[in-house]
């Protein structure tokens, strides 16, 4: 006998575009099952207590940051719904930090990219099977121990759509081969690029058409990284892919690459890359990452280049039109004043070539590197500077709001030792 599944989605704006691909490949998998997507707590819980199936399957996906606020809000949820549900928190906190989801009161945490965990995990559901036999999960024991099931696998991006039905950025590129050490993307989705075909690209593209859209985004880490297995750009590979959707297009359509929500690498900004992308892109801005303006910071962080590259970056994109978002972390561990100095120094030269810089606050994220690392002190001389530029229209970004989940995250991490992750089940 098989069980009817119910499928609610804890649906949040935050991280749409992640969810969109979990759901698309649920629902070109041919496992029966119904979705329901709840934008509020209280929609969410509605809907697990309208539901008349046999199981039901809650999904949310958050960013560290806010786990903490998700642990409210699925208790929320669990009261208004009499309990019912099996809940499983996604995503990259979900995958570094199990333990620390099922303590704070989720059924399940499914590590690892989600696509065949989730199909997978309704065909259990449906079939009645232990959910130990489900690839990709983190399941709580009699004790309270998150166990880990045996690793979902890593498969082609092809052969699962970014999107079906939905609108988002279609996501171009997996994993990254550059290892910064404060990053989450490449310790959750490997230090290898896994690049979607172009021919893959051009079917959603004709999909987007269909409904009326025009305009197409990508999701990458490093956009001119598309196509090459290594450091350096294939720029061929990246005008193949945008000669291709230009082809899908309308004649109104719009093509926008290296601007949100990805970016580009400092190193692969020259003159032959920008032309190219003038050829093509709407875009009339880049995403740029610096991140600093200390090569000893750079070169502790794994960034894998200085800072000789970011000048020649934004001056070349300028001369080409482009409005270069620089991107800046402060507070990152081992950074001393000077080390801040330098970064304002050259933030302030970069705005006077044209950039706008992005400022950000260094967070400990579980999974990377530096979870355990000390944040920097960011003293109130930076601060101020930081203030004036964004005073004078030459820096955004939410560093202060940033410096509270930093300083939250560093407390948290204390209370789960990376021992506590590393027993497995079957």
């Amino acid at each position: 006998m098989t069980l009817a599944v119910d499928v609610v989605v804890r649906y949040r704006k935050a991280v749409t575009y992640g969810v969109h691909a979990v759901l698309a490949a649920l629902e070109t998998s041919g496992v029966e099952h119904r979705q329901l997507l709840g934008v509020t707590p209280e929609e969410t819980a509605a809907h697990i207590a309208a539901s008349r199936a046999d199981r039901v399957l809650v999904l949310w996906s958050f960013y560290s940051p806010d786990a903490e606020a998700m642990a409210a809000e699925l208790a929320t949820v669990r009261s208004l719904s009499d309990g019912r549900g099996l809940h499983i928190a996604g995503g990259v906190h979900a995958t570094a930090e199990p333990q620390q989801v099922i303590d704070a009161g989720w059924d399940l945490a499914a590590i690892g990219e989600g696509e065949s965990t989730i199909i997978a995990l309704v065909e259990a559901l449906r079939r009645g099977e232990p959910l130990t036999t489900v690839p990709g999960l983190a399941v709580k024991d009699g004790d309270g121990v998150a166990l880990r099931t045996r690793p979902a696998p890593q498969l082609p991006l092809d052969a699962f759509p970014s999107f079906v039905g939905r609108k988002g950025p279609i996501e171009i590129t997996r994993g990254c081969r550059y290892t910064c050490r404060f990053c989450q993307t490449p310790f959750m989705f490997g230090g290898q690029f896994r690049h979607r075909s172009v021919a893959s690209v051009r079917a959603h593209v004709r999909g987007m058409v269909e409904q009326g859209l025009r305009d197409v985004r990508f999701i990458t880490p490093t956009s001119l990284s598309y196509g090459s297995p290594g450091p350096d750009p294939d720029l061929g590979a990246v005008e193949e892919l945008l000669a291709g959707v230009k082809e899908e297009l309308p004649p109104h359509g719009r093509v926008f690459f290296g601007s949100f929500p990805s970016e580009v690498r400092p190193e692969h900004v020259t003159p032959e890359a920008m032309r190219l992308l003038r050829r093509y892109v709407a875009n009339d801005n880049l995403i740029i990452g610096a991140q600093s303006g200390s090569d000893r910071v750079l070169a502790a962080s794994g960034r894998g280049h200085d800072t000789s590259p970011v000048r020649d970056a934004v001056r070349i994109a300028v001369e080409h039109g482009f409005r270069a978002n620089v991107d800046f972390i402060f507070g990152m561990p081992g950074e001393s004043e000077e080390d801040q100095r330098q970064s304002l120094a050259l933030a302030a030269d970069l705005a006077e070539l044209g950039a706008r810089i992005h400022t950000h606050t260094f967070m400990p994220l579980p999974g990377t590197p530096w979870r355990d690392a000390e944040p920097a002190f960011i003293p109130l001389t930076t601060m101020r500077e930081l203030d004036r530029l964004a005073q004078r229209g030459d820096a955004y970004g939410h560093w202060r709001r940033q410096a509270e989940h930093s300083a939250r995250l560093a407390e948290t991490a204390k209370s789960y030792p990376r021992r506590t992750r590393r027993r497995r089940t079957g």
